[in-house]
Order: structure tokens, then sequence, then C-alpha cells
């Protein structure tokens, strides 16, 4: 089969990817028991305000609480409120955000219930500092990770020993409240811990892990960071702490049941699917060479796959910056331009990368489509893609050829949606 249309194809696959993660679907069938006393709740996140809009439409009972999403765009709720603050670098509103969910759990009783909605992006939107940390420093740690190149999971670590609301710790102000987790995960191996750092979940790290972290990526924090981790202030609550007996999470939406529904929408349409892995890590432009090369071989000697093959795959991949300045742009368009690169000239070869929050980094676009193409029109344009390359500036490259995704806010947030299309 011949597919006419690859953008269209991609985009519909993405479409279904996004449809697995819909909020609704995913809480209809993980809601907890109704409490004897009151039903709070609180979550932060990318996905914050359709979670919230989708419980209220599933509760039975009466409900309150607050949540945080980021600046822009939400869905819109009757009794939860929802507050928003700034993602990826923290803000006063989320500090005052993060104030108010605590107040909102504490002075509960064992009768009242906790259900916290926590979706990828609450780390940055939950900045409350630890011990005698203050807001600056917070910002300088969240800085310092987001150029470090670091995976999300080893940020988080990282964010969980310096805060004072991650980590569990929103968790243990609830005692002795039940506290029910219903994650949107967007880490790798949707391990609940690491998804916004993991306010309600008891932490199986250590602040020596942190450091560790900080050592091996050769993180610059600042003194007083480094002060507070090797201080008891940054132990966050351990697994067996009593105060989470009652407690219990569940990973209701990932990568990997977004991109299985992306495979079974193309077997649909007829052409085979191959999920590569939903949890993929490393600097975008080195998993494009990866999926370039393989690609290429596809399209030449149809190995490791036939033709026509769509590859699928996830996870979330990293770009290190040091120094300055650069353009604009988010990994998964970085990921595209590397990869155009690596395709520049070949034929039957379509690719979209798109984060499926529909936001590729703090720009307005979910991602991009590229082909064999692209490095030629964007030099037609009178560009010079392997500067912009160089420059972190995809987003400029990808604007002027006409070839940016942009969906807007999809109300989920499951991670990197990465889908190749190879027809000869």
């Amino acid at each position: 089969m011949t597919v006419s249309d690859p953008r269209g194809f991609l985009s519909d696959l993405f479409d279904c990817a996004v449809k697995a993660a819909d909020p609704h679907g995913a809480l209809a069938s993980h809601l907890p028991e109704r409490p004897k006393g009151r039903t709070i709740v609180v979550g932060a996140g990318k996905a914050a305000s359709a979670m919230a809009g989708a419980l209220e439409s599933l509760w039975t009972g009466p409900l309150e609480g607050i949540v945080i999403d980021r600046h822009g765009k939400i869905s819109p709720t009757r009794h939860i409120k929802v507050l928003q603050a700034s993602h990826p670098v923290p803000d006063m509103a989320g500090l005052e955000g993060s104030k108010a969910v605590l107040d909102a759990v504490r002075g509960l009783s064992a009768d009242d219930l906790v259900i916290a909605l926590i979706s990828g992006g609450g780390s940055s939107l939950l900045p409350l500092p630890g011990g005698e940390l203050e807001f600056e420093d917070e910002i300088a740690v969240n800085r310092v990770l987001l150029n470090s190149g670091a995976p999300i999971g080893a940020m988080n670590v990282v964010r969980k020993h310096v805060s004072g609301i991650k980590g569990g710790r929103l968790a243990k102000a609830a005692a002795p409240a039940r506290v029910v987790s219903l994650i949107v995960s967007d880490v790798a191996g949707d391990e609940a811990a690491r998804v916004a750092s993991g306010p309600t979940i008891a932490s199986r790290s250590t602040p020596g892990d942190a450091l560790e972290i900080i050592e091996h990526y050769k993180m610059d924090m600042p003194p007083r960071v480094l002060e507070h981790l090797r201080s008891p202030a940054a132990e966050a609550p351990a697994p067996d702490d009593p105060d989470f007996a009652r407690n219990s999470f569940s990973v209701i939406a990932s990568a990997r049941l977004a991109l299985e529904a992306a495979a079974q929408r193309a077997r649909e349409l007829g052409v085979p699917a191959v999920i590569l892995s939903d949890s993929i890590e490393g600097e975008a432009r080195d998993i494009a060479l990866m999926h370039g090369a393989m690609s290429r071989e596809i399209r030449r000697f149809g190995r490791p796959f036939a033709k026509p093959v769509v590859m699928l795959s996830g996870g979330e991949t990293t770009v290190s910056m040091a120094g300055g300045p650069y353009g604009r742009g988010g990994r998964n368009t970085e990921f595209l331009l590397a990869f155009a690169r690596t395709i520049q000239g070949a034929d039957g070869i379509d690719a979209l990368a798109a984060d499926t929050d529909g936001i590729d980094g703090s720009e307005d676009n979910a991602g991009a489509f590229a082909d064999g193409g692209s490095f030629a029109r964007m030099r037609a344009a009178g560009l010079n893609p392997e500067k912009m390359l160089a420059g972190h500036d995809a987003w400029s490259g990808f604007a002027a050829i006409g070839d940016l995704f942009m969906t807007g806010p999809t109300g989920t947030n499951v991670n990197d949606f990465r889908a190749i299309l190879v027809q000869s």
C-alpha cells in the first residue's frame, strides 16, 4: 500500500495517541470509592485542568480542591479551582499555588479522601523550596537541570530533594486522610514516584542519589543547594512511613498505551507498524541519528523492517545547552532538524515528532514534519539549517518552510511522539 498523504496519515496517528491518553476515558476505570468524609482534589501538571474537569463529570458526590496548570488555555471546571503558573521555569504564581495546594490538605481526618491528579510538568508548577532554601534557589536549580542534558527521571530525583512539597511531602501533609494518586505518566518506565517529582508518592531515592546525579552530569549547582542536600531537611518520606499505609496510586495513561493505539490505527489503515520503544532518552540529535540511520536502511535494503512501515517511538529526549545565545525550539523540532539532516535527499521518508501536550518546549507548536527535502527547502528560503541546528533554532527553520505541526494544548501529556513512515 502507498500512503498518498503522508502528513495526514502521521497526524491521524498522533490524534489516536493523544485520544488514548484522554483524561476522561483514563479516569473512568480508576475512581476510588466515596469516603465517609470530605473529598479533596489536588494536583499539578500539564493535564491538571483536563483531569479535574473529567473527574467532576465522573464523580457522583461533593468534591472541592485546587489544581495547578500552566499559563494558557485550560479546561473549564465547576467545583475544583484551577490556578495557573509558569512552565518550564517556575514563577511566583506557582509558589503561591503550591502553598494553596498544601493548605487544602491540612487538617483532614482519617475519614477524608484526597484525590491527587498528577501529570508531567508538575515539577515546575509546584515550586516550594525545602529547608532553608529560598525561591530563587529553586529557580536556579530548575535552570541548571534544564540545561544539563539529564533525563527527566534524573532531574526529578534532584527536584524532590530540594522541595518542600515534592517527594511525597504533599501526601505527608494530608495524613491521616487517605491519598489516591491518579497519574498521567511522562517518564520512562512509568515510575510513579518520578512523575512531577512524586508529590504524593513516597520516595525510594535519597539526597545522596541527587548529589551523585549532580556530579555525574557536571551540574553547576549553587553552594546553598549542595549544602541543603547534605542536611537532614533534604530527606523525603520513605515507603515504610506509616502515614502512607492506606495510600495508593495508579498510572492511568502513559506513552506505552498511546503508542499502542497509534500502531493499531496504522494497521487499520493498511500500514504495518512497529514500536521501537516508549522510553527512549538521550540527546535529541543523537536519537535522530539512530532513527535516520534505520530509516535509510529500511529504504535501501528493507531491513530490519520491510517497506512500507511506520516506526513509532516515545520517551523524552534532551537538549544540552551551554553558553549561547540560542534560537527557538523544543526537543521535538531539534530532533526533526537533526533527522532531516540525516535523510536529506532521500525520497519516501516522512516523519512527525511532537509533544503529546501540544506544546514543544515553550513555543506555540506541538512539533513539526520533516522529509528528505526539508534541508533543501530551508536553504531555498535563504537559511543555513546546519547553523540553525548548532544554534538550537529548529523552530525558525521549520516555521520558514511552513512545516510546523500546530495542535494547541491537548489536555494530556504522555511525553514525546515520533512517527516515521518509510515507503520507498
